[in-house]
């Protein structure tokens, strides 16, 4: 049987793996939460794959249905149906999670799997909120909000921030596996059309286009920054750290003169860096 002190490896080895700005955000923070952040993360990786991953075609919906049942032992039983599992319950037991936001993960998933256009905002909306507003909801379950202080609206503005940031830097890998997640009401508010997309057109409209959905993510950021000062001070650094390492993609973007289809948007390591420092000193004094 697993240990937790093996989970908890496990979970680090895979958050450092795929998530290396969200590693990087949990190395600021006091060892059990950092423990915590990993298993979460472990877990959301893990079901991310189920949708996304080189076994994706092979998934249902009673895939998930499955996933979903091992989830509700994990939290009814404190059952752990897999080596990482055993970290997840550990956090689920010690800072007592709700068992909602990561039921709301999995609808977003299903989302996935059925869909691969979204028509309006509101559509869209729905979908960042369940696969990544609710990271939002079950991180700040581990790092805590200051006593009679609610931030759980930035929590949540912070995760639809990312993964808007997360679609916008990935619409070419997106359109190759033929999904748009770009609204489609705002495609056709800039006359913009599917087929353009598909081609990799760059041109005016497109950057107008771009320009309004990386509007539209820093809205989002900025909720979320003026929601930290709700946290307890040693979750804000990891924090504004990680919020401004992502919010660094949108200008990546935009020095890419918004070429997303065939150069990758990305924070380089002297920009990370950077950020460090200025991120602690937001945390002190904003």
């Amino acid at each position: 049987m697993t240990s937790v002190a093996e989970s908890i490896a496990l979970c680090r080895q895979i958050t450092a793996k795929h998530a290396k700005t969200f590693y990087l955000g949990s190395l600021l923070m006091p060892e059990p939460k950092r423990h915590a952040i990993w298993a979460i993360y472990a877990w959301l990786r893990q079901t991310d794959e189920l949708v996304d991953g080189v076994q994706a075609a092979l998934t249902t919906q009673e895939t998930l249905d499955a996933w979903e049942a091992q989830l509700e032992a994990a939290f009814a039983d404190g059952k752990a149906a897999t080596p990482t599992d055993v970290a997840l319950v550990a956090a689920i037991q010690t800072y007592k999670m709700p068992v909602e936001p990561f039921r709301d993960m999995i609808r977003g998933q299903r989302m996935d799997l059925d869909r691969d256009r979204y028509p309006t905002w509101d559509d869209l909306q729905l979908y960042c909120y369940r696969v990544a507003g609710t990271v939002g909801l079950m991180s700040s379950a581990i790092m805590g909000f200051l006593p009679g202080k609610d931030g759980t609206e930035a929590a949540v503005s912070l995760g639809i921030a990312m993964q808007i940031t997360n679609i916008l830097r990935d619409i070419g890998e997106d359109a190759r596996r033929g999904r748009i997640y770009l609204p489609l009401e705002d495609l056709a508010q800039f006359n913009y059309s599917e087929h353009d997309l598909f081609d990799y057109v760059v041109d005016e409209r497109w950057m107008a286009l771009m320009d309004f959905e990386i509007q539209r993510a820093r809205h989002y950021y900025a909720i979320a920054e003026a929601g930290i000062k709700t946290l307890q001070p040693d979750a804000r650094w990891p924090v504004w750290a990680s919020l401004m390492l992502y919010r660094q993609i949108l200008r990546a973007i935009e020095r890419n003169h918004y070429q997303v289809f065939r150069e990758r948007a990305y924070v380089s390591t002297w920009g990370k860096a950077l950020a460090l420092p200025v991120a602690w000193w937001r945390a002190q004094y904003s």
